[in-house]
């Protein structure tokens, strides 16, 4: 997952920032590769491939004897070999330097669509969903949908709109309020 939350810079999600450990990518001048992400992924097709040949290898024991017990103890020990190593070494060069994007998850979540649900308790469903649909439509935010369409004014939405409310079990008391206003 780590590599989905680093893509971009500007076309991924962007979340995170990985540190920088080599010198960047031959094809593309800048770039940060995630090459710790990539040697861990190899790592576990690896290990994938050792569960496979273990699996096999104790299928074909026969009469209480298993001959393939040598490369059943080879491929388990290969494997926690290579998952202790990898994760030590990702943890030292990935994980200890892995910082948040904090600008672009506020974006992020700022311009979310699913923001409209707090809408729904004043504004009702028909009207949420066509400010949703408009501000995808239009590339716009929910904010500048609702005030076009005229649901609601600028300063009900920022009251409504506060993604930090829509965390937690207070969810159903929070609809309430809405509701009553």
């Amino acid at each position: 997952m780590v590599f989905w939350f680093f893509s971009g810079p500007r076309c991924g999600l962007g979340e995170l920032i990985l540190p920088e450990n080599e010198p960047g990518s031959s094809i593309m001048p800048g770039k940060v590769n995630p090459t710790q992400c990539e040697a861990l992924t190899m790592v576990c097709a690896q290990v994938m491939g050792n569960h496979v040949a273990i699996t096999v290898g104790g299928s074909n024991g026969h009469f209480e004897l298993n001959v393939f017990k040598p490369m059943i103890a080879s491929g388990l020990l290969h494997s926690v070999r290579l998952l202790g190593d990898a994760s030590a070494s990702f943890e030292k060069n990935c994980v200890r330097g892995i910082q948040a994007n904090k600008e672009r998850i506020s974006k992020l979540l700022h311009e979310s669509l699913m923001l409209v649900t707090s809408l729904n308790p004043k504004i009702g469903y028909d009207n949420a969903a066509a400010v949703a649909k408009t501000a995808h439509k239009e590339g716009t935010t929910l904010k500048e949908a609702a005030l076009k369409l005229g649901v609601l004014t600028s300063e009900e939405f920022d009251n409504l709109v506060v993604p930090e409310k829509m965390l937690g079990p207070s969810a159903r008391e929070t609809y309430e309020e809405i509701k009553a206003s």
